[in-house]
């Protein structure tokens, strides 16, 4: 394994544990548990932009200059024996699905959220 791969490994590491730790207190002191599931009427942090938001859209212009960055390389001639190749195709591979992962389940957190304030406004009339 290249040096640029253990390097950006470590990176992930340390990114992934400062973005649980963000997540971990977020969690705790936004979303609404009963019984060890959301209530999705009591949890109104999914209907608006909030700090998962954000760091998303951080992590998603991060890939996109790793992945430019990427192309500029390979497209001089470089290849995967390079260092920097082999961190930034790395770092773009990892955060890609990382940031399609919280996407997904942002939908549906916020479609799930969205139902039961939709049967909650339902059954006041």
């Amino acid at each position: 394994m290249g040096t640029g791969y253990i390097v950006s490994l470590i990176i992930t590491g340390i990114l992934s544990i400062l973005l649980a730790a963000i997540i971990r207190s977020f969690n705790h002191k936004y979303v609404v548990k009963e019984k060890g599931k959301i209530n999705y009427k009591k949890t109104t942090i999914y209907l608006r932009w909030n700090v998962f938001d954000t760091i998303t859209l951080f992590l998603a212009i991060y890939v996109v200059i790793c992945a430019q960055i990427l192309f500029f390389f390979i497209a001089g001639g470089q290849n995967v024996e390079n260092v920097w190749v082999q961190f930034l195709s790395n770092q773009t591979q990892t955060w890609v699905i990382v940031i399609v992962s919280y996407f997904v389940s942002r939908i549906s957190m916020t479609l799930k959220s969205i139902k039961a304030h939709l049967k909650d406004n339902e059954n006041e009339k």
